[in-house]
């Protein structure tokens, strides 16, 4: 019984294309499927139709098409995610991107460098909480694990582990204890300092009437008496346990403030919202629209369709590498198609990955820094006017 190969008809129809591609993913463009039945032709006349028998369908050429439109739309995303990735961190996963224009940010640089921040004091992404702890007379030693003696905003000592950022144990300002000899204390000089709002500074007349020099060397000289003659304000942090300088000599309740983190939310990796982007697995880049694909693009496709048709028309003749005719047999080139489709295939890939990557926008300031270079060189040869005055 003879083998029958069903072989192209010939022809094909737009009403053909829809339903007979694997996935349906561009069968609603009119521009896809007007350009599935041209180039299912084409691609049958190519590889030798009418003179030879081609062993595929219209829906083969479809499928093929259909791939390599995917494959494009798949190497430019790629492409565009890998440009543009550092500025979409964190962005909403719910937009399409395709076809649309990211512009570079700061955003994803800034958020690197949040955790430096956080460790330097100046923002970050970790909160400052705020605590105290109840100094006792005669007490230097303070652990910060005591819940009778340790008040904080967020968590509990003893039971979360925290991290003191600062310590606000200093001396006095000098302007506290700021006293102008000059003036006294009588009520005219008070009635004068309430007048301008300065009655929680010192006598107000002494910034009037004398200069601001005399202000800061009387200031210093208040801080120089009291680092040299006076034990140093200072703390000593080691593990849990606080040492405070001088020793507390007082009867009233004093507390030393500081600010803190939690070590749990600085360890915590997962401090952005959901439903972000967080790697090149969720970034919405979505098939591509073939009717807003260029020339230049649909060249490429049409090629690497052709190449998947010759593959798979390869594969099928290697099935039935020999015919038997009357008298003698036909050996079909199988193998010679496998091996041509598939070099046209890596060769088309590679041709397409080397486009995207001179594309790039590093590639693109190179680009445009050596021009800007090869055009100065070229100014600075032109002579320049002589004026005569």
């Amino acid at each position: 019984m003879a083998v029958k190969i069903p072989i192209w008809p010939g022809s094909a129809s737009c009403a053909d294309v829809s339903g007979n591609t694997p996935f349906g993913l561009y069968d609603s463009d009119i521009t896809f499927v007007s350009a599935s039945v041209n180039t299912a032709d084409w691609s049958a006349k190519r590889l030798g139709y009418p003179l030879t028998d081609i062993e595929l369908q219209n829906v083969n050429f479809f499928t093929c098409f259909e791939e390599a439109i995917s494959e494009y739309g798949a190497q430019v995303n790629t492409y565009n995610i890998r440009d543009n990735l550092l500025s979409l961190y964190g962005a909403e996963t719910g937009s399409n991107l395709t076809g649309q224009k990211v512009s570079p940010n700061f955003g994803g640089l800034i958020e690197l460098a949040e955790d430096y921040g956080t460790e330097a004091g100046s923002g970050g992404n970790v909160t400052y909480y705020t605590g105290s702890v109840t100094l006792t007379t005669k007490q230097q030693i303070y652990d910060l694990t005591d819940a009778s003696i340790v008040t904080l905003e967020s968590g509990t000592a003893g039971t979360d582990l925290i991290e003191l950022k600062r310590v606000f144990h200093e001396a006095p300002p000098a302007l506290a204890r700021y006293f102008d000899p000059f003036i006294g204390t009588g009520l005219g000089a008070a009635g004068m300092m309430d007048q301008f709002s300065w009655g929680n500074y010192s006598p107000g007349v002494s910034f009037m009437m004398m200069p601001m020099y005399a202000d800061v060397l009387r200031l210093q000289a208040i801080e120089f008496n009291d680092q040299i003659r006076k034990s140093a304000y200072s703390f000593e942090l080691v593990n849990d346990r606080l040492k405070i300088f001088p020793l507390p000599d007082t009867s009233i309740t004093e507390k030393i403030h500081f600010t803190y983190i939690l070590k749990d939310e600085r360890s915590n990796p997962l401090k952005g919202a959901t439903g972000r982007i967080s790697d090149f697995s969720n970034v919405p880049y979505e098939n591509v629209i073939y009717s807003n694909i260029n020339a230049v693009g649909k060249q490429w496709i049409r090629r690497y369709a052709l190449a998947l048709a010759k593959e798979m028309l390869g594969y099928i003749r290697g099935k039935y590498s020999a015919l038997p005719i009357p008298n003698a047999e036909i050996t079909l080139n199988g193998a010679d198609l496998i091996a041509a489709a598939q070099t046209e295939k890596e060769g088309l890939i590679t041709e397409l990955k080397e486009t995207l990557d001179t594309m790039s926008r590093q590639a693109q300031l190179e680009r445009k820094s050596a021009e800007a270079t090869s055009m100065q060189e070229q100014f600075n040869k032109i002579p320049l006017k002589i004026y005569i005055g």
